[in-house]
Parts: C-alpha cells; sequence; structure tokens
C-alpha cells in the first residue's frame, strides 16, 4: 500500500492512570471512526506524575498495565495500529521504563522501544527536570516492518538528537515517530522546527502526538501534535494544547520522491574533525 491515514491523540494525561486508559480509549475510538489506519498517543499516556513516590507506588509491570491492556484490545476490536507513544512501565530487574508499544490490527505486539535520552535539563524559569533519577534508558532503536511502511520509534527528547532519526531513515524507514511531553517553554521555541528539520533532514513523514496544557502534577505541556510530510509541510497540527485528535492521509511514496530531490542520504561522506588555531584553552576563559 502506497498510502493510509494516520492519527495523533492529543492528551492532557493527569496522575490517575484509569482515567488517563478512559481518556486514551475514547479517543483512539474517535480517531479510528475518523478512518485512521494508525493511531498515536503522547509520550507518558498512562501518567503525567511528577511525585517519584506516587508514581512508584502506581507503576505495574507491562503484563499487566491498564494502557497497554486497552490498546491491545483497541487495535484488536478496531482492526487498526495503536502505538502507545509511552507509558511508565515497571521492569523486572527493578527498574522503570519510558516504553513505548505498537499493536498490530490482530492486537498482537509488533515491538516495544524504551526512550534512550533521558530528560536531564534546568531551563531558564526554574523548571528543572532529572529523568534518569526515574527512567532507565533504552540502548537501541527500533523499525517496526509494517505493510504500509517502514516505521521508526523514538520519544520526546530523542528528537533533538539527529542521529537517531538519520540511523533509523539510513535503515529504510520512511516514516518517522516522536511521541512527547514537551513543556510549553521548549515547545514554543522549537517544536515547531525540530519536527520540520527532522522530517528534512531524512526524506521521510512525521508523526507526534502531543500532551498539552496544564496538568494535574503542576507542569505545562505546549501541545500542538502533528504531522509533517517529508518536504517538511506540516499537514495535519493541533493548532492548540486542548484534546483531540488530528488525522493526516500519508502517501510513503513521497518519501522516495523527498529522496530522489535531495539525495543527502547517499550524498554523505566520513569526515574528520580538526581544531585549527594555538589559543590555550586558559588564555581563551580569561579573555
Amino acid at each position: 500500500m502506497a498510502g493510509f491515514r494516520v492519527a495523533a491523540l492529543q492528551m492532557r494525561s493527569g496522575t490517575d492512570t484509569a482515567r488517563n486508559a478512559a481518556d486514551f480509549e475514547a479517543l483512539v475510538r474517535e480517531a479510528a471512526g475518523k478512518g485512521a489506519r494508525y493511531v498515536q498517543s503522547p509520550e507518558m499516556t498512562g501518567a503525567l506524575q511528577r511525585d517519584r513516590k506516587s508514581l512508584f507506588a502506581s507503576l505495574r509491570p507491562q503484563a499487566s498495565d491498564i494502557v497497554v491492556g486497552a490498546a491491545e484490545k483497541l487495535a484488536r476490536e478496531l482492526g487498526i495500529y495503536v502505538h502507545v507513544g509511552s507509558t511508565a512501565i515497571a521492569r523486572e530487574d527493578g527498574k522503570v521504563a519510558n516504553r513505548a508499544f505498537l499493536f498490530d490490527p490482530a492486537g498482537n505486539l509488533v515491538t516495544t522501544y524504551d526512550k534512550i535520552h533521558m530528560f536531564d535539563v534546568d531551563l531558564d524559569n526554574g523548571e528543572s527536570w532529572r529523568e534518569s533519577n526515574t527512567y532507565e534508558p533504552g540502548r537501541e532503536t527500533v523499525i517496526a516492518e509494517l505493510p504500509e511502511a517502514r516505521l521508526g520509534l523514538a520519544v520526546c527528547y530523542d528528537l533533538r538528537f539527529p542521529q537517531l532519526f538519520r540511523a533509523q531513515a539510513l535503515a529504510g524507514a520512511e516514516v518517522l515517530t516522536a511521541p512527547a511531553a514537551f513543556t510549553r517553554q521548549t515547545g514554543e521555541a522549537h517544536w515547531h522546527v525540530l519536527l520540520r528539520a527532522r522530517a528534512i533532514e531524512n526524506g521521510a513523514w512525521l508523526v507526534s502526538a502531543a500532551q498539552g496544557g496544564r496538568h494535574e502534577d503542576g507542569r505545562e505541556t505546549y501541545g500542538h501534535s502533528m504531522v509533517v510530510d517529508p518536504w517538511g509541510r506540516i499537514v495535519a497540527e493541533a493548532d492548540h494544547d486542548e484534546p483531540g485528535v488530528i488525522v493526516a492521509d500519508i502517501d510513503v511514496s513521497a518519501s522516495a520522491k523527498a529522496r530522489a530531490k535531495i539525495p543527502n542520504l547517499r550524498n554523505a561522506r566520513e569526515f574528520t574533525v580538526r581544531t585549527a588555531g594555538s589559543v590555550p584553552v586558559e588564555q581563551r576563559k580569561a579573555s
């Protein structure tokens, strides 16, 4: 198949996993009703919870997680691909994963992906995040081979690491994903340009479901769920931070056409880095 309809869910997940799962189910059903063959939810679909004690108390292993179970059921019942952008999962070794799930139309688990890059930052407005204090980072990128397309999996902060998406594109991915919970501050500054840049650089579609609005744990996320085509054009966007659904028809052949026009994947060359000049580091700091 050259084309298929995709949907990105915009959510405002709170601290109650059962309520979030119910909201997720309602939005998936809405997306399927709009003809979506593939439905993606944001990062941390199951809960946005800053309090580590409360988060750990609510964690479940993959086999009994409420959101994962709902996704499996909905995929089978509706006959669609359901991509949980991510949710917090208790690992067997006692650690926590920020894990994505992809189910096929028969309800089979196609793959999982654990977020690689941890959001450890201090922002200008006093916001400070240390994801590595809670989550164990993943160690491998994942491409799902679907009949409709090769789909690259990523999560939120991964978006700032272009080498991950380049590796997926070089391995044949035509559709890239970046479900997210971008902060309002970073979203206003960088969300649109990062999504468009990753699509343009790799001649690939990019689908990003997002969290949006003020959440129960006090954080604010940017929203603006988006689908970008391989030429960098925004073909669908939730131009706000309210919960909802956006859909877009993806023509996978557009990826090959973009790569034929700008063959940068083929034109890339190996190189080394040489530093010129002889000013000592201490002198540069002093000046």
